[in-house]
């Protein structure tokens, strides 16, 4: 099945994209990230097993929330966590994902 990322997922992931464009992603970030904020960017439909991808990603990276540079406003923002949280929908895109049932 087909998932259309919601407008709010979309916006997370042109943040991203244009946060990498700026070089601001980081020596880790993944071409699987890079390929992630493109595809909800411009708002093409996510597959059962990229919402599962998607909903793996958020369970790990929750952690990141806490790191420096991840909040508006702070030192270091945006920090390569928070590039590749948005990249990946940010938190529309977790609460979108979660909502889905893919098993």
């Amino acid at each position: 099945m087909a998932h259309q990322p919601p407008k709010d997922v979309q916006e997370a992931a042109q943040r991203a994209v244009r946060w990498i464009e700026e070089g601001r992603a980081g020596k880790g970030f993944t071409d699987v990230g890079r390929h992630r904020a493109h595809q909800l960017a411009d708002g093409k439909d996510v597959s059962d097993a990229d919402v599962k991808k998607m909903q793996g990603y958020f369970a790990r990276h929750t952690v990141d929330k806490d790191a420096e540079g991840f909040t508006q406003g702070g030192d270091g923002f945006p920090s390569p966590g928070r590039v590749a949280w948005d990249a990946w929908g940010g938190d529309p895109g977790e609460r979108w994902v979660k909502g889905i049932d893919v098993d």
